[in-house]
Order: C-alpha cells, then sequence, then structure tokens
C-alpha cells in the first residue's frame, strides 16, 4: 500500500526501471552499423602523389564561365554596360542642342568631333580616355576579391576547394573579359551613333591630317588595342589593393586616386623627363594613330611602361594573396 492505499501495479517498477535504462543508454540498430561500414568500404579515399584526394582536379574548379555569368548577373556590371551604351548618345545630344561653331574640318578633338563617325569615336575616347576608362578597369579588378571578403564568402571558395591561384587568376580573367567588353563596346556604339549622324566620311587630326574612312576604322581597332594594354597598370593595381583590402571601395577608390594623381603630377612640366616615368604619360598615344605618317615612338614606350607597371602588381597580389589570412 502507498500513502493514498492504492497498491501498486504489479510489474510497475520493471518498467520504470526499463524507462531508466532506455533514458541513460541510447540504442543503436546493429544492422544500421553494418550499412554504414559497408558504405564507407565503398567510399574513395585514395590519395595522389601530392596529397590530394584522387580525381581531384584544379582545373575544374571554379569555370571561367560560371565566374563570367556569375559577373554579368550582377546590378552593377549591368548598369555600368548600360551607361556605356548611353553616353555616345548623350554626347550627340550635348553636340545637336549646344552651340555649332561653323568649322568642322579644323580644331582640336572637341572641335572635330562632329566632322565624322571615326572623329565622334575619337572624341569619346578622348573624353573618356582620363577618368572613366580607369575608372571601369579599377571597378572590375578592384572589386573582384574584396567583394568576396566583404561578402564572408571568400573562406569558402577557398574551403571547396579551390586553389589561391586558380581563384585569384579565374577572378582577374573574368575581370579582364568585363574590361575588354566594356573597352569594345563604347567605341562600337559610338561609331554606330557617328554613322548614323555625322556619316562615314574621312578622320581628321588637329594637325591637318586627313585619312580614309577604312584606314580610320583600322586606326581605331589599334587603338582600343592599345588603351587595353595600356590600361593594364590600372588592372594590375586594382588587383593587388583587392588582395590587400576587405572594403572594395577601397581597393577600387585607391586606384582612381593613384590615376589621378599621377596624371596630376603628368602636368608639372619642372618634373620634365621624371614625367615619362608616370604611368599615365602615354595615355592617349593611340592619338597619334590618326595621322598619315605614324609615329609608333610613343606608343612602344607607353605599352612597355604599363607591361612593365602591370608585371609588378600582379606579381605583389599574387604574393599576398598566397600568404594571406582569409578570415572572412
Amino acid at each position: 500500500m502507498n500513502d493514498n492505499g492504492h497498491r501498486p501495479v504489479e510489474g510497475s517498477w520493471k518498467v520504470n526501471a526499463a524507462t531508466a535504462d532506455n533514458v541513460s543508454t541510447v540504442h543503436t540498430d546493429p544492422a544500421a552499423i553494418d550499412d554504414m561500414v559497408d558504405a564507407a568500404a565503398h567510399e574513395h579515399t585514395g590519395f595522389a602523389a601530392d596529397g590530394s584526394v584522387e580525381g581531384f582536379r584544379q582545373s575544374r574548379t571554379l569555370p571561367l564561365r560560371v565566374e563570367l555569368a556569375r559577373q554579368l548577373r550582377r546590378r552593377r556590371t549591368q548598369l555600368l554596360l548600360g551607361f556605356l551604351v548611353l553616353l555616345p548618345f548623350i554626347l550627340w545630344a550635348a553636340f545637336e542642342f549646344g552651340t555649332n561653331s561653323g568649322n568642322r574640318r579644323s580644331g582640336g578633338f572637341v572641335d572635330l568631333a562632329t566632322a565624322s563617325a571615326p572623329n565622334f569615336v575619337v572624341f569619346v575616347l578622348f573624353a573618356s580616355g582620363s577618368f572613366l576608362l580607369p575608372m571601369i578597369v579599377a571597378l572590375f579588378f578592384g572589386d573582384t576579391i574584396a567583394s568576396e571578403a566583404s561578402w564572408s564568402s571568400l573562406k569558402y571558395l577557398l574551403a571547396m576547394p579551390i586553389p589561391r591561384g586558380r581563384l585569384l587568376r579565374q577572378k582577374a580573367a573574368t575581370s579582364g573579359l568585363l574590361s575588354l567588353l566594356a573597352l569594345v563596346l563604347l567605341p562600337a556604339v559610338a561609331l554606330l551613333v557617328g554613322v548614323i549622324f555625322y556619316g562615314s566620311g574621312e578622320a581628321v587630326s588637329p594637325t591637318g591630317d586627313a585619312i580614309a574612312f577604312s584606314d580610320a576604322l583600322l586606326a581605331m581597332v589599334f587603338a582600343v588595342v592599345y588603351i587595353a594594354i595600356n590600361l593594364l597598370w590600372v588592372a594590375g593595381l586594382a588587383l593587388l589593393l583587392s588582395v590587400t583590402t576587405d572594403a572594395p571601395l577601397g581597393a577600387v577608390g585607391g586606384t582612381v586616386l593613384v590615376a589621378i594623381l599621377s596624371q596630376i603630377l603628368d602636368q608639372i612640366t619642372a618634373l620634365d623627363n621624371l614625367r615619362n616615368y608616370l604611368p599615365t604619360h602615354f595615355s592617349f598615344a593611340w592619338s597619334d594613330l590618326i595621322a598619315t605618317d605614324i609615329d609608333w615612338t610613343n606608343l612602344a614606350q607607353g605599352t612597355f611602361s604599363a607591361v612593365t607597371f602591370a608585371a609588378i602588381f600582379g606579381l605583389l597580389a599574387a604574393r599576398r594573396f598566397r600568404s594571406k589570412d582569409i578570415t572572412s
């Protein structure tokens, strides 16, 4: 009898003891253990000579097409490319509704902009070469690694695993393709606008030289190629800053500030020959292509200068990223 006068149910102590035993221990089905052992026995756990799991291929990680599609879906890429398409129309409207000088065959790049389609392209490249084009390259390269760090996704990319060297190469290659797309898109749209509104006439240079439309098109192609090469130093510096900081704005802004500072110093004639070592000194050497007798001296020096700066910055970026402590 208990305190309430009730007789305990026979065998209830056995039930309580069994319950207490189940609470203190975990029951595991022996058949489940056998299944897991059998599955583990068929797992491929071999290792290659370099220590990697057999079947793993670095070349299969982060395919270029995947990263390129990912960057093209970003809103900042779409807005930037859309602006480049719109810019030639904005410049045409400025000339159309502005004051007409009346002389379209003499003057500087601005005065000659409406002389023909090639001249309009030359003006667009000249107007955007000081700030817009360097900023575009700085945006694509400076944002590439720093943005992943700011989103705290960089460490997960490396843990997939994607080797650091390949991650940096794939990111840089994607940024290079996007930059090249922007550099081609702007003059292509400008040429279309120029042909529609100004006709396919001769390209006239500020020195008075005039070249045929077909030769002007070839000169434009070489000009875009040179501009792309000349902006390699911007790409290298932006990539270096991108692997150094976790702030995309800092990497992009720092690169643009260096470009502006170089342009300011290039205007100081007291520096004399020292200006030749500035990365922006030969930025507009492509304008020598609009001539009947092309002088390749400045073009060659500008190419060598840009490639040298790009190589230095690129090597420093690779070294910094290889040894950087990734925490985000």
